[in-house]
């Protein structure tokens, strides 16, 4: 499975922003999907996440309300739209697909794509 995120960019605070990721390969079938992001001198974090067969989400307490996944079966893509952003939500973000099996958010195994660039100016 290869993964391309797309839709980061430089937004000022209270925008929106859509980002996407794509699978190449195999589909996501069995996977839970999960974005992530690391901002500058912090560790990598759990933002959201989405099983692709069930279509169940989590998210982190930071994002609840503001971010929501979802996913596109036929195009395999899952995407994070993420409104009322804050300077708080710069960040890399990444995307991730796992195996439901024994998946926790903490775990961050599986599959990684490149990231994508998310900047959010006061």
């Amino acid at each position: 499975v290869q993964l391309v995120e797309s839709g980061g960019g430089l937004v000022q605070a209270g925008g929106s922003l859509r980002l996407s990721c794509t699978a190449s390969g195999p589909s996501f079938n069995g996977y839970v999907i999960g974005w992530y992001r690391q901002a500058p001198g912090k560790t990598r974090e759990f933002v959201a996440s989405i099983t692709w067969n069930l279509g169940r989400t989590n998210y982190a307490d930071s994002v609840k309300g503001r971010f929501s996944i979802s996913r596109d079966n036929v195009g395999d893509t899952v995407y994070l739209e993420m409104i009322n952003l804050t300077p708080d939500d710069t960040a890399i973000y990444y995307c991730n697909a796992d195996s439901l099996a024994g998946y926790s958010t903490t775990r961050e195994r599986g599959y990684w794509g490149q990231g994508t660039q998310v900047t959010v100016s006061s």
